[in-house]
């Protein structure tokens, strides 16, 4: 299953959410200070870099004055949408296992530069045995 850190849905949230802040006149500091969070943690969940689970989600649109249900229904409804437009995730063809003649091929390779090698390497001298008696 491909991983969705940084897809075109998983960045639907993290904008949604910056747009919410900036329609407030909200700073990051500001909403981090009403969350009780530093601002590099607001600007990593606006980036996408750091994902919120349900109840920090909640805690957030609360810091907010958003309605939690409200905003989850639009959330559902913009990302329906955009599973409705092709995103080739589920096309993907899965990674098959190389058919049998290519792994035999490969087989077959790796014995061959195994014989070259074996052809490469030097050879011993033989010894001559009239120069040895001399």
């Amino acid at each position: 299953m491909p991983k969705t850190l940084h897809s075109p849905h998983s960045d639907l949230l993290p904008s949604r959410l910056r747009e919410l802040r900036e329609a407030r006149g909200l700073r990051q500091q500001d909403l981090a200070d009403r969350l009780g969070h530093s601002q590099a943690m607001v600007s990593n969940v606006e980036r996408g870099e750091r994902r919120l689970d349900v109840m920090e989600l909640h805690r957030w649109l609360q810091a907010l004055g958003v309605d939690f249900l409200r905003f989850v229904r639009q959330l559902d409804e913009e990302l329906r949408e955009q599973a409705a437009t092709p995103l080739d995730i589920a096309k993907a063809k899965p990674k098959r296992r190389p058919h049998r003649s290519s792994r035999q091929d490969a087989l077959r390779v790796i014995a061959a530069v195994g014989e070259l090698m074996e052809q490469a390497k030097p050879k011993p001298a033989k010894s001559n045995p009239a120069v040895a008696d001399a």
